[in-house]
């Protein structure tokens, strides 16, 4: 597999042909695993679940959806504010999930998705040894304060999901043989800080790592296991922006101690700083044998400054972007992959044409 460049998950491509023959196409020697750019509507992420999965639940009430435009229903949330919120219904104590496998999409998705990738790799378009990788939210990434605003929900909805999720999973392992398959789990790192005024959240490293354990372990040590770790994007990136990488670290290494098993890579992202306190937690990361690729191509007038400063608490690593770029106008892709090889080349390592 390559080791120096991670792609985590969204392009704003039409068809997973098109994410596979321009990502693998030019930068497949470089890549661990290529995701099918999440297409279509995973292209919101988590925000697809609301009305995808959520609404209409026999066990939900939908007690807030965005707000009409025009007198036409908004299935999207147009920005912050203006997101889908639920409650469980009197009288229910763990909200499931019914047509296990299939229910959330990911399998489905991801099936038709590796015939696509199957196919390129036998046409020579994809390198022998890439992966398929299927980037999914973790549980509570998901069942949130956000869209479940009351704090006795949670644990009932989350229960459930999980077991949703562990479907997905199996119906997965059923489509793709495991030494074509990367799972990578994402989440945003500011559950873990105090940073949404009027809620109170639970930000116990434990909330977010037990769920995502479980699921890991479940994975056959065939399978690659990645992480990527985000500061959002909905409403403009960042959403969050915390003063240094500490906490960031601090998630980071507990999650992968809590995976039982082999982690392949964590991502993390970086922001324009230049500043060494920012950085410097980097030299507390605990990744083990996982290769660690910092989300550094952005702001690329000040690439060359930030790599000579991560590079003193952190000497070796791969590169990503922030986050995956499915809120991103498709007209500035041709601009973000020349800013890949650009990196690649100011980090030392583009290979030889």
């Amino acid at each position: 597999m390559g080791q120096d460049l991670l792609f985590v998950g969204s392009v704003p491509l039409k068809t997973v042909e098109d994410v596979m023959r321009t990502v693998g196409g030019a930068f497949g020697p470089y890549l661990p695993a290529i995701p099918d750019g999440e297409v279509g509507e995973r292209r919101s992420w988590v925000l697809r679940l609301s009305y995808q999965v959520f609404n209409g639940h026999i066990d939900l009430e939908t007690i807030k959806r965005p707000q009409r435009v025009d007198g036409v229903e908004q299935l999207m949330p147009r920005g912050r504010g203006d997101e889908w919120q639920f409650k469980v219904r009197d009288g229910v104590d763990v909200v499931r999930f019914g047509n296990p496998g299939y229910r959330l999409g990911y399998a489905k998705d991801a099936a038709n998705s590796y015939f696509v990738f199957k196919t390129l790799r036998e046409k020579g378009v994809l390198p022998e040894g890439l992966r398929f990788q299927i980037s999914m939210p973790i549980v509570p990434a998901v069942v949130r304060r956000l869209t479940f605003p009351h704090p006795q929900d949670l644990e009932r909805v989350r229960v459930g999901y999980e077991e949703a999720v562990a479907a997905e999973l199996d119906a997965i392992l059923d489509a793709i043989p495991p030494r074509d398959l990367a799972i990578q789990w994402d989440t945003g790192v500011s559950a873990v800080h105090d940073v949404v005024p009027g809620f109170e959240f639970d930000h116990a490293l434990e909330t977010h790592t037990v769920s995502t354990g479980r699921l890991s372990r479940r994975l056959p040590s065939e399978v690659a296991l990645g992480f990527h770790f985000c500061f959002g994007t909905f409403g403009g990136w960042p959403h969050f922006a915390p003063p240094d990488l500490g906490r960031t670290v601090e998630f980071v290494n507990a999650m992968v101690a809590e995976t039982g098993r082999r982690v392949d890579w964590v991502h993390i992202p970086t922001l324009d700083s230049t500043d060494d306190a920012f950085y410097a937690p980097l030299a507390n990361l605990d990744a083990k044998s996982a290769r660690v690729y910092l989300g550094m191509i952005h702001s690329m007038d000040s690439f060359a400054r930030r790599l000579a400063v991560i590079r003193r608490f952190l000497p070796d690593f791969g590169l990503a972007a922030y986050c995956g770029f499915g809120r991103t106008p498709p007209a500035e892709l041709p601009r973000i992959l020349a800013d890949h090889r650009a990196a690649l080349g100011l980090a030392g390592l583009a290979k030889a044409a």
